[in-house]
Formats: C-alpha cells, sequence, structure tokens
C-alpha cells in the first residue's frame, strides 16, 4: 500500500503532467502499485480537480470484457474492467452530431467510438442489467479521445486507473430519450448493434474498423453493471447518482488521430444518428 503522501505525489505529478503536455515515467515500474494504490491517487486527483474549479459530471468505463488486451498497451495479466471520473471541463455536446476538436495539449491521443448514457435516477447497489435500463434517461453516440501520460501507450491496468483512467474528452453527439420499449429491450438491442468508425483528410474516407457486441453480457449496459458493481466495493467514492454521464467503453481499437483528420461513425441495429469530428 502505498504512503498518503507518496500518492499525493503522484497525483500532483500526474496533474502537472497533463497540464504541460509532458509523459511521465510508469508509477508500476519505480515501485510496486497495487489497483486500489491506484484508485487512491485516483481519490486524490479527484480532490485536487475540485478544489481547482472543476465538477464531476460522471464516470468512464474502461477495458470492458470485449476488448482485445493486447492492443491497448496493457502490460500486465490483470484483465479487469476500470474507472476514471470525468469532468465539466472535459465534456463537450456536438451541435447537429458534427464538431470540431482542439488536440493542443492532448497526450498521445487516440479516438474510441462509444455509447454514452445519462442517469434519470440513481441505481441501487445491486440494480440488475433490467433496473439499470430503467435509470437511464438517454442515451447518444460519443467520441471519446483517450489520452496516455506514459511512454508508447504502455501501462499496467493500475497505472491506467492513476493516469485519469486514460480519459481526455468525451465529445457526445445527439442524445436520445429512451422510451420504456427501449429501456424493457436496451440489452438485446445494443448486443445486437454495430459501428463502423472511417477517417479522411480530404474529401474521400477510408473505413478503418467495425465494432460489435457477441452478447448481452458483452455490452454498454453491462459494462454499466460492472461499474456499479465495482462502485460497491469503492466506500471513499460516491455510488452512481441521478444527473451522470457515463460513457461505456469503445466498441473499436483506440486509433491514433491527428490534427487535419476528420473521423466519422455509423450505427446498424441501433437509432442512433453517426458522429463528425474534425480535429485541428
Amino acid at each position: 500500500m502505498l504512503m498518503s503522501s507518496q500518492a499525493s505525489r503522484y497525483a500532483h505529478q500526474l496533474l502537472d503532467a497533463r497540464a504541460n503536455t509532458r509523459l511521465l515515467p510508469l508509477f508500476s515500474a519505480s515501485e510496486p502499485l497495487s489497483v486500489d494504490d491506484a484508485y487512491d491517487i485516483a481519490h486524490r486527483v479527484l480532490d485536487i480537480r475540485v478544489a481547482q474549479g472543476e465538477l464531476p459530471a460522471g464516470r468512464k468505463i474502461g477495458f470492458t470484457v470485449h476488448k482485445t488486451w493486447g492492443q491497448y498497451g496493457v502490460v500486465d495479466d490483470l484483465h479487469i474492467p476500470m474507472w476514471a471520473h470525468i469532468f465539466d471541463s472535459t465534456i463537450r455536446f456536438a451541435d447537429d452530431n458534427h464538431g470540431t476538436q482542439c488536440l493542443t495539449g492532448a497526450l498521445q491521443p487516440r479516438i474510441e467510438p462509444e455509447i454514452v448514457f445519462k442517469l434519470g435516477q440513481a441505481p441501487s447497489p445491486d440494480a440488475s442489467l433490467e433496473e439499470l435500463a430503467d435509470c437511464i434517461e438517454w442515451m447518444a453516440h460519443g467520441f471519446e479521445i483517450a489520452v496516455c501520460p506514459y511512454p508508447n501507450w504502455e501501462f499496467t491496468v493500475a497505472d491506467a486507473i492513476a493516469g485519469f483512467g486514460l480519459h481526455g474528452t468525451l465529445i457526445i453527439g445527439e442524445p436520445h430519450v429512451l422510451s420504456s420499449a427501449t429501456r424493457h429491450n436496451l440489452a438485446q438491442i445494443l448486443a445486437a448493434s454495430s459501428v463502423s468508425l472511417s477517417s479522411s483528410t480530404d474529401s474521400d474516407g477510408t473505413l478503418r474498423a467495425a465494432g460489435f457486441f457477441n452478447d448481452e453480457a458483452d455490452s454498454p449496459l453491462h459494462a454499466l453493471w460492472q461499474l456499479n458493481q465495482l462502485l460497491k466495493g469503492q466506500p471513499e467514492f460516491a455510488p452512481l447518482k441521478a444527473g451522470e454521464i457515463i460513457t461505456t467503453g469503445t466498441w473499436t481499437n483506440a486509433y491514433p488521430i491527428e490534427a487535419g483528420q476528420t473521423w466519422i461513425t455509423a450505427f446498424s441495429g441501433v437509432a442512433l444518428p453517426g458522429l463528425t469530428v474534425s480535429f485541428v
């Protein structure tokens, strides 16, 4: 277990690296870093950011079970989901599902197409998938711009948790309020859906990836269930509450992005429009 002073030191180092766009050596390379240690650092980062005037707006979920771990720079064998806070300062809404995002200051940015939920009510700690679906006010498509404060996008799961959960910015498309029928069938709808991800530097787009889920236990709603379960064992963090925005994990590999590119998505099987975002 990290000493309190060391956890605080790591938190300040991470925030300084983010503010000054510089990389850090892996914390786990200099001393053992457990998942509990990493969440301790994350809690201290939260306290500092709130003290500086940022407002927590929700959570991001990472390393959900459908991912191919070796493609995400994870260098240990701890295959578990993780989460991190997102803030009012890291969320953007894309009018008409089109947007422009500046990459200045983003450390090694990558793009991840995701499903985003907003909670209309707080779920109980033991909520089932169906009960969680009933707590969702709206659903949207989003791009999470993932960033990595460690060289070459290589890290342990604990390093990733400490490093803001690799969260940079969340760009959210048009929210769609869910009907009771959609909530009732949400797990099946999402499990049968797919997304295409394309990029372009001119008028022609190039298909980069197609993403989908294999079954209901490997979908955005299940990722929300996993988060709710994780929080049961983390009393130092507040449980999920009404109004939180939850981004639920990427549907494809996380692709490096750079200024001058435009990235485009389209969905099949779910009534959500795609996003078109240009990076500068």
